[in-house]
Formats: structure tokens, sequence, C-alpha cells
């Protein structure tokens, strides 16, 4: 695990505090790997905004959050304005065209089978994919490998991995 920094939270509606094991795990990825010299971090599905918070706290010089749901954006952009600061969020289209270093989506097995050619699009370097019980490593991983080199299990908690796609 990386150095800690502190993160005042109000999830609101939205999903994301930080105590489900794939919150956890992803925060745990971010800590280890995004510092000053990382370019931009996409959080995909930003819900509380905790994983985009994280990110530019570890030092990440541009950081956007999106999702589809309005009362996740509302309580992401409150977020990030309690914890001083600057995240861009938006909906999908708000990052159309983009490139990212590190994208990382904390949602469930579903959407992350739909949204498999969006999110290797999106992808620079790697992508953390989180939401993703043991059982469905195996499928997902042969899904995501279509597009990256190298798809691993990098954790394991209570029965939910952590996937790391890369180039």
């Amino acid at each position: 695990m990386g150095e800690a920094v502190t993160i005042t939270l109000d999830p609101g509606l939205a999903f994301g505090t930080g105590s489900h094991p794939t919150t956890f795990m992803c925060l745990d990825w971010i800590s280890c790997n995004v510092n000053s010299v990382t370019k931009n971090v996409l959080d995909y599905g930003c819900g509380s905004g905790i994983l985009a918070i994280a990110a530019k706290k570890f030092g990440a010089n541009e950081v956007y959050g999106i999702d589809i749901d309005e009362q996740a954006l509302e309580a992401s952009k409150s977020n990030a304005a309690i914890n001083n600061v600057d995240i861009k969020f938006g909906t999908t289209d708000y990052v159309n065209n983009k490139k990212f270093e590190f994208v990382v989506a904390n949602i469930l097995s579903n959407p992350l089978r739909i949204l498999a050619p969006a999110l290797a699009k999106l992808t620079g370097k790697k992508l953390i994919l989180s939401g993703i019980l043991d059982i469905q490593s195996d499928e997902l991983t042969g899904i995501y490998k279509q597009w990256f080199d190298k798809v691993i299990v990098i954790n394991s908690i209570d029965g939910w991995v952590l996937l790391e796609c890369s180039f």
C-alpha cells in the first residue's frame, strides 16, 4: 500500500465511500501508481468522486470523472470542492477523443462487458477494472484481451477482484 491521504466525503446518493472491497482496491492501486508525473487520470463511473479525488491528491496533473447519473456528478463536484481539488466532471461526451494515462472503472461486470471498446479507446497506458466478482474474472479477462496485451488480476478481497489491463 502506498502513502496515505485524507479525503472528506459525503457520498449523498452516489456510490463509493471507500469501505467496499472494490473501492478499497482501486484506492490502493491509485496510492501506489499515481503521482506528480502522472499526466492524467479518468474515473469512469465516478459515483461520489472518491477515486478521482484520490488521484488528484496523489498528484495527477489532470483528473476527469464521468458518470451517467446527474446526482453522482453533483456529489462528485461537491466532494471535490470540500477536498479543495480541481477535477473536471461531466458525462461521457465530456471525454470524447481524449486519451488518459490511467483509466479507473469501478462498476459492475455487466456494464464493463459492454463498455470494453470505449474504455480501451480512452486508455493510453493502463486500465484498472473493479466491481468484478472472482467468478467473473476469467470472462472479463478474455473480453479485455481483445484490446490489451496484458490483463491480470492484481488484487482480490472477499470474492472481488481488481484487473489491470495494459498495452
